[in-house]
């Protein structure tokens, strides 16, 4: 299986454009890399990339970089709000398929090395590839940043793991490490003040603040028997994090790290600045991501704001991803695109879904044309979607019915439910075609030989079983509607009755439309034996789907009929 890391390189380059392109440039010009972000800052003068590949050209990618950030950029003339020692500050490697930290550790190493070897650039390794913890930390080892590195590195227990043991004038030095995914967040307050910032900051962040006696601020600091200050750890777990002023927006931020957003997550982090915050008689009015975020944070916040909102959980994954990027305000300060900004999506390769993305009356006309696809099968698939998308609208409407409210987690349950088995079956819809044109494909091959008549033969039966399995697959998924239209005409909004019933007919008609295809490709296999295993299956699930929607169906006929 294919091996992918991802690399978070920070340049020390947020406002010359010509510069950070030129960076970049080396990137994108390595094959087998993805460049999936480039994410500048004036104010701190930074950049953050984000690229992924498999490990070697990832490796040879960064390598580039970073010595095309120490030809061009010269931080002995640097300035910028976010603590740096380098051109190339830190660079991160993290694993992301089929791979775990230890060789990602291993990675980070042999790039160290070849930084070292080839460049008169220092080279500091942190993170789980660094085994020493008395330097694993990124913060410790910066601590004095670029213009505290010239006397620190000349101490024995600041010697650069590779590369020079003196300081690079222009290029500075570089941390190479690995860990897992961070999540770079800024949160924007209606205050110009770092110091308040700084205060929420330390409330917030795990380390915390030192104790004092007296004044909390400015009193002496208290010390444990071994002479070390006695910290007050903050609320958040995972999390680094320091206040800022930022000149280009004209306010202060919190500027974090978030470690583990499993630990705390993003919207646990945003509600306890906002605490803070609120206890200082300051307002937050937003925040931005630096960088990328994995789909799972995201979609965990807006189901928080959903859930705090008293509203079902059951709607489309956009709708998640909008309530949580308007709670959190991460589009105060420019436009927030998921398809820029989540992970998942930018690593996702264009997948051709033709028909789930025409309008209603483009897929009705092409359906209609003299092409034989899309066919019986992708129209069974998506009057399935119809059917499993009008039992979650009964779900949503009952979850936001006044005076309901504590029935909401049962709705919400339900219309998460239906929501799934809508996505399954609009994939499936695309799917269905795709297997019917494999068949296509097979009875072109050529068939002048015996060897190519075998081998056309064994590509026919296996598109054939595809061409099976995918209707198999949609009766199978449409089935699951059926109780959910079970419940919803029982304890369902009774003014949404008939939609509970339409949407077990469309399920009755998507389960023996895709048994009709499944027979009919069954009936072309050689091995009879899958054949049969096949249409006995499918008929059982008809079976159960007839009964199950015929008893909904008639509930639904008495209670619209009641008077």
């Amino acid at each position: 299986m294919r091996q992918l890391i991802e690399c978070v390189p920070n340049f020390s380059e947020g406002r010359n454009l010509q510069i950070i392109n030129s960076i970049t440039n080396e990137i994108e010009k390595v094959e087998g890399v993805t460049l999936l972000d480039v994410d500048p800052g004036a104010a701190t003068n930074r950049t953050v990339v984000t690229f992924v590949g498999e490990p070697k050209p990832v490796i040879f990618a960064a390598e580039l970089a970073i010595k095309k950030a120490a030809e061009l950029i010269d931080m002995s003339k640097h300035q910028g709000e976010h603590p740096r020692m380098g051109a190339t500050d830190v660079c991160p490697l993290i694993p992301v398929a089929n791979i775990d930290m230890q060789q990602v550790a291993e990675y980070a190493h042999v790039l160290g090395k070849r930084i070292g070897e080839t460049t008169e650039i220092p080279v500091f390794i942190y993170g789980e590839a660094q085994k020493n913890t008395n330097r694993n930390n990124l913060s410790v080892i910066r601590a004095g940043e670029y213009e505290g590195m010239f006397e620190k590195i000349q101490k024995p227990a600041w010697k650069p793991d590779y590369g020079h043991s003196q300081m690079n004038p222009q290029a500075g030095a570089t941390n190479i490490g690995a860990r897992d995914f961070l999540i770079a967040y800024n949160i924007n307050l209606n205050t110009t003040s770092t110091r308040i910032a700084n205060r929420i900051a330390f409330d917030v962040r795990e380390a915390g603040r030192v104790k004092r006696i007296g004044d909390p601020y400015v009193g002496k600091i208290e010390r444990d028997k071994n002479n070390n200050p006695i910290r007050m750890p903050g609320t958040c777990k995972a999390v680094k994090a320091i206040g800022w002023y930022i000149k280009e927006y004209g306010v202060a931020q919190i500027s974090a790290n978030l470690v583990d957003y499993k630990i705390t997550p993003l919207h646990t982090f945003f509600d306890e600045v906002n605490k803070s915050a609120t206890k200082r008689g300051v307002k937050v009015t937003g925040s931005e991501l630096v960088g990328l975020i994995p789909l799972k944070a995201i979609l965990d916040a807006g189901k928080h704001y959903l859930k705090k909102q008293g509203r079902s959980l059951g709607v489309s994954e956009s709708e998640i991803i909008k309530i949580a990027v308007k709670s959190m305000g991460l589009d105060e300060l420019g436009p927030f695109d998921p398809a820029k900004k989540i992970i998942e999506y930018r690593l996702k390769q264009e997948e051709k879904r033709p028909l789930i993305q025409m309008s209603l009356a483009s897929f009705s006309d092409e359906t209609a044309s003299e092409s034989p696809a899309p066919g019986g099968g992708s129209i069974s698939s998506y009057v399935g979607s119809l059917g499993a998308s009008l039992a979650g609208m009964v779900a949503n409407l009952s979850a936001n019915k006044k005076g309901w409210e504590s029935k909401i987690d049962y709705y919400s349950k339900w219309a998460e439910e239906a929501q799934k088995v809508k996505d399954k079956l609009n994939f499936l819809v695309d799917e269905d075609t795709k297997a019917f044109g494999k068949i296509m494909e097979a009875l072109k091959m050529p068939k002048a030989s015996e060897d190519e008549r075998k081998i056309r033969t064994e590509a026919l039966e296996k598109a054939t079983i595809g061409a099976i399995e995918i209707p198999f697959e949609v009766m199978k998924t449409a089935f699951k509607t059926l109780t959910i239209c079970a419940e919803m005409t029982q304890n369902g909004l009774k003014a949404s009755v008939s939609d509970a019933g339409v949407g077990a007919a469309c399920t009755r008609t998507a389960v023996e439309g895709a048994y009709m295809n499944v027979l009919i490709n069954a009936k072309e296999l050689s091995n009879t034996k899958i054949a049969e295993s096949y249409r006995k299956e499918g008929l059982e699930i008809l079976q159960k789907t007839t009964k199950d929607a015929d008893r909904i169906i008639k509930e639904v006929f008495n209670k619209v009929n009641d008077k």
